[in-house]
């Protein structure tokens, strides 16, 4: 998974102004000059009793390689994201493709909702990556086999598995990624438990990663009130 934080303007002090405007007007924009660590309160206040427009005012643009299926998970986040994704009607797409190695866990074991994942035998392991390439390779080979006999791409692309790689930018403001973090990562902070599917929590770590360096007092409050989104 490739995860990079091309663009942004966040920072802590975008929730203070933000939420003094309601008693100090146009006097709020002071708050941009001064240190956020003298309000590390009011932003622990905000995030709550869930004040959540304050945590809005600030915007972060992420590049992101990783297979469809994570993809499909991730457009499932609307309110507060932007996306614009590679396109496989306008260009041909390369063989990049997703294969899990030894620190997937493989064996789902209990009930949906309250199962969890143990690790795989050597043999699964071994299984998964022969069967896996197998496929991608047969199923690439049909898609050049199409284009080169002139079918369109968005006609022959439908051979690809899910497993391809695709990449994307995606925008955000801290609140909407806060409510991605609450469903998408495993935390033993969250007062709400989630159950993630590893790829996509894989790349909700790295963007958590990136976000608390421009935003650690947001940061540290939404940890301190247990990962839920205000």
């Amino acid at each position: 998974m490739t995860v990079e934080l091309v663009k942004h303007s966040a920072a802590d002090t975008d929730v203070l102004w933000a939420a003094r405007v309601s008693t100090a007007g146009e006097q709020s924009l002071d708050e941009l000059h001064k240190d956020p660590e003298r309000s590390k309160g009011l932003i622990n206040y905000l995030m709550r009793d869930r004040h959540g427009s304050p945590f809005e005012h600030n915007s972060m643009t992420f590049f992101i390689s990783a297979p469809l299926f994570v993809f499909r998970e991730f457009h499932r986040h609307r309110v507060g994201w932007s996306y614009n994704e590679e396109s496989g009607r306008y260009r041909q797409l390369e063989p990049v493709f997703y294969v899990p190695d030894e620190s997937r866990k493989l064996v789902q074991q209990g009930r949906p909702g309250k199962y969890e994942f143990v690790e795989g035998t050597q043999a699964q392991q071994e299984l998964v990556g022969r069967v896996m390439i197998d496929s991608y390779q047969h199923s690439y080979e049909a898609y050049q086999e199409m284009l080169a006999a002139g079918v369109a791409r968005e006609v022959a692309r439908a051979t690809l598995p899910v497993g391809l790689y695709s990449s994307m930018y995606a925008t955000c403001n801290a609140r909407s990624l806060m409510h991605f973090l609450g469903l998408r990562t495993q935390h033993e902070l969250a007062k709400v438990p989630s159950f993630p599917q590893r790829e996509i929590e894989m790349v909700g770590e790295r963007m958590e990663a990136e976000w608390a360096k421009l935003m650690p007092l947001t940061h540290a409050a939404f940890n301190a009130n247990g990962r839920v989104a205000p």
